[in-house]
């Protein structure tokens, strides 16, 4: 199958005409048409009748030679067979390639195009860096791709990733970005559930609300213990819940001779993390910006999570520093 990328844009091209967003004020016009795709020169996507010799199963589109196309960019039901190339609004929801790869319809073999790009990514750059964490690629209009040839084999990601940043420094939404397109997660959720406390239960379940459907969810402080027993990649949110948890576990906080507690447990959480050969992504809160604390407990806690954070950060492949939803890579 030879599929050509008229355009790969949404319905509005990218740069939007006359949009002075960031986005598109950063590309000259026409940059990217809108999404238009012809397979093998006879037939377009979307068109009612296919020809002689091509099947169309709701979204599935089977070549003459057996070749697959799943186009997701349609609304049509999904059949369950593997595919030899997936395009899909993956700016849109990029679970929905985990989900795929979970149910085997997409495998290594697979081409993932990545279509309807606009200006809710800020750049090609941090397009090609999202879809480089998905194991997807976008390609430029009047690319002409042949299915018969296998895809450019994806980066390997890095095994454990530590996200460091302040409240609200978009440091959670970068860490599922950086899972989204897993076929199995587990994310492990250290905090309280809410009960009791309808505001904080109403951020746990805009957190929960916000997750894929097929990833698994754990509530534990038992950090370690997971980790250690994990048979999929993990994301830990986060390390300040965790730490302070672990303080009302050992009653540390007015009692400093119960530390050593705490530093044991963190102990064996860095082992596990050394130790573990799933992927792993962890997000902490960077306490070293702020006023120093007011209390000998807030001082403490401060210290141990700092310290925390450069040991986990010193066995750890990528360490990045989130501010104001940007990323800023520490060597």
């Amino acid at each position: 199958m030879l599929v050509r990328f008229i355009g790969t844009a949404g319905r509005d091209g990218w740069p939007a005409p006359g949009c002075g967003c960031v986005s598109c004020a950063g590309l000259p016009p026409g940059w990217r048409a809108p999404l238009r795709v012809e397979v093998d020169g006879v037939l377009t996507l979307g068109q009612e009748a296919p020809p002689p010799g091509y099947e169309v199963r709701g979204s599935l589109v089977v070549a003459p030679d057996g070749s697959r196309l799943l186009d997701l960019s349609s609304s049509a039901p999904v059949p369950p067979v593997t595919c030899d190339l997936v395009l899909a609004d993956l700016l849109a929801d990029p679970s929905v390639l985990g989900d795929l790869r979970r149910r085997g319809l997409v495998t290594d073999t697979t081409h993932v195009i990545a279509v309807g790009l606009d200006h809710r990514v800020r750049s090609e750059p941090e397009l090609a860096r999202r879809l480089a964490m998905w194991g997807a690629r976008a390609v430029p209009d009047g690319t002409v791709l042949d299915t018969a040839h296998a895809p450019p084999p994806a980066p390997a990601p890095p095994r454990r990733t530590l996200l460091l940043g302040g409240s609200r420094s978009g440091k959670s939404d970068e860490a599922e970005l950086r899972l989204a397109a897993e076929p199995h997660v587990t994310y492990l959720a250290t905090g309280p559930s809410g009960d009791g406390d309808p505001e904080w239960a109403a951020r746990v379940a805009a957190h929960r609300a916000r997750r894929p459907a097929h990833w698994a969810n754990e509530e534990t402080t038992r950090l370690a213990d997971a980790i250690a027993r994990a048979t999929t990649p993990l994301l830990v949110d986060g390390l300040g819940t965790w730490l302070a948890a672990m303080f009302d576990e050992a009653g540390a906080w007015e009692e400093p001779s119960r530390r050593e507690e705490v530093v044991r447990r963190c102990d064996e959480l860095v082992e596990a993390w050394r130790s573990t050969p799933q992927r792993i992504v962890a997000v902490s809160d960077e306490v070293g910006l702020g006023v120093v604390p007011s209390t000998p407990s807030g001082r403490a806690f401060r210290d141990a999570l700092g310290r925390l954070n450069q040991r986990l950060a010193a066995e750890s492949e990528d360490v990045t520093l989130v501010v104001a939803g940007r990323l800023l890579p520490l060597t």
